[in-house]
């Protein structure tokens, strides 16, 4: 590709002659990686007449780069980065100026330094990735995902593709949640009660800001989803940890004075403990005894193979206490960003204007693909090839766990794409998943999701939706070893 004239300027600062100062320019875009091997350069008259110099002096500088083999002339085509220029891997631009801003003194606010991990970004280069909430491309419906994208290019939607939603959203995705995805999970909702969002945890920081701040009190389970702790750490609420049991949160240790409970009762994360009907009811109750309101993240329900999902907590709400959190970005691929809120009128019409403050609207025609591919069937197909999927691996990862003497801590009731692992007392798995990585494997550590005043440092979770199913053996047999080693 040709390198845009629009990119050169002159420091008006600069020492030495406007040959040699164009020379700095172009050979610093070289040894900086911003221009690459075979791009063209602008012509001599271009660049003169941009910079507002004389050709000849651009005409001799391109001279004595073309000398040094840093460009190379190929004839009446112009000008081209050379083969032999010196060019990095990766663009790391040249610091134009000292920062004397003291930024711990600047910023009013710090969101670093939270529990939520960063997980490897090439993870698929791994030979044994078990890792969690990733897309499998083998499962993934790439043909018919391009299609409804296609379409919602076309001239029919060209108002959805273009359109300022400003603080509403696609109509056929919201029909489509409201007709088809809430009701598989016993809910009833109108579109004045549902919001969509970029994904759960968008909906999750917009719940904290709306619910709580540093007056208000908010339960939470331990081990919890660690991205919720560090959205709540920011609202500064009161934060009460309350350590879940094989059937989830218990209702009993919900504190006095408790404003919101969250919760994720059907497939608890990350023990994927399933919270039976009986506690369900004695959850609404407590939280009705408190006036708190309890917000439901409904995460993987679509992914049962041993047995049906339980009914969602919010289908047995009677007063409208339970804002309830979905998403699609865990069942087709965690970068479509794209999830929901349902909760009573009240409530969403406030998070429906903070969302437009904050960001307007996700975009429309992602919102637009995403409801061709969920009416037009292709999605139920998705759902049904990646359980079966699933389901095969479940059993050979437990078969495997099982062959090699490890531990499995939580399996879900119904399915799901992970298990809960208990390794031995003595070992840090922390350490344990730095180790691994040398054999090709990835794990995720659990201490993240604990409390951090009574962090647990044995547990850890192994994911299965994004690796082969022969590869799963090997990979477990890396772990025995490696923890034998500890």
């Amino acid at each position: 590709m040709a390198i845009s004239v629009e990119t050169f300027f002159l420091n008006p600062d600069a020492q030495g002659t406007l040959q040699a100062q164009i020379q700095q320019m172009i050979a610093e875009g070289i040894l900086s990686g911003r221009f690459h091997v075979g791009e063209k350069l602008p012509s001599s008259r271009k660049l003169a007449a941009h910079l507002g110099i004389s050709r000849i002096t651009v005409t001799l500088a391109y001279t004595e780069l073309l000398a040094n083999d840093y460009i190379t002339s190929r004839g009446r085509s112009g000008y081209y980065v050379s083969e032999n220029a010196p060019i990095p891997p990766t663009y790391t631009p040249t610091a134009r100026s000292q920062d004397n801003v003291d930024w711990n003194r600047a910023l009013a606010r710090t969101f670093t330094g939270g529990d939520t991990p960063q997980k490897p970004q090439n993870w698929n280069t791994f030979k044994y990735p078990f890792i969690y909430g990733q897309a499998d491309p083998t499962l993934f419906d790439h043909a018919n995902w391009r299609l409804c994208a296609l379409r919602a290019l076309g001239h029919k939607d060209f108002t959805s593709l273009t359109t300022d939603y400003y603080d509403q959203d696609d109509p056929l995705l919201i029909e489509y949640i409201a007709r088809h995805t809430l009701p598989r999970r016993g809910i009833s909702a109108r579109p004045e009660e549902i919001l969509i969002t970029l994904g759960a945890q968008n909906a999750l920081w917009l719940i904290a800001q709306l619910l709580l701040n540093p007056r208000r009190s908010a339960a939470i389970e331990d081990p919890c989803y660690h991205a919720l702790r560090d959205v709540l750490s920011h609202s500064r609420c009161h934060l009460a940890p309350l350590k879940v049991d094989r059937d989830g949160l218990p209702p009993d240790m919900v504190p006095n004075g408790t404003d919101v409970i969250f919760t994720t009762p059907s497939h608890q994360a990350p023990t994927t403990a399933t919270m039976p009907l009986d506690r369900r009811k004695a959850l609404l109750k407590r939280a009705r005894d408190l006036d708190a309101l309890i917000v439901e993240d409904d995460y993987e329900f679509e992914m049962a193979f041993l047995a049906p999902p339980s009914p969602a907590l919010k289908s047995l709400d009677e007063d409208g206490r339970v804002v309830y959190v979905g998403s699609f970005s865990k069942s087709l691929f965690p970068g479509l960003r794209l999830g929901y809120l349902v909760g009573s009128e009240p409530f969403i019409r406030q998070a429906r204007a903070l969302r437009a403050n904050l960001l307007r609207h996700p975009p429309g025609h992602v919102q637009r693909t995403a409801a061709y591919f969920l009416s037009l069937g292709h999605y139920d197909a998705q759902i049904r090839r990646t359980v079966t999927a699933l389901h095969e691996r479940r059993q050979t990862i437990e078969d495997a766990i099982a062959q090699h003497d490890l531990q499995i801590a939580g399996r879900g009731v119904y399915g799901g794409s992970s298990l809960w692992m208990r390794a031995p007392d003595y070992v840090d798995t922390q350490q344990l998943a730095q180790n691994l990585l040398a054999d090709g494997v990835v794990i995720e550590p659990g201490a993240p999701f604990f409390d951090k005043h009574d962090r647990k440092r044995n547990f850890y979770r192994l994911a299965y939706s994004s690796i082969a199913p022969t590869r799963i053996e090997p990979g477990i047999q890396r772990i025995a070893a490696r923890m034998g080693e500890l």
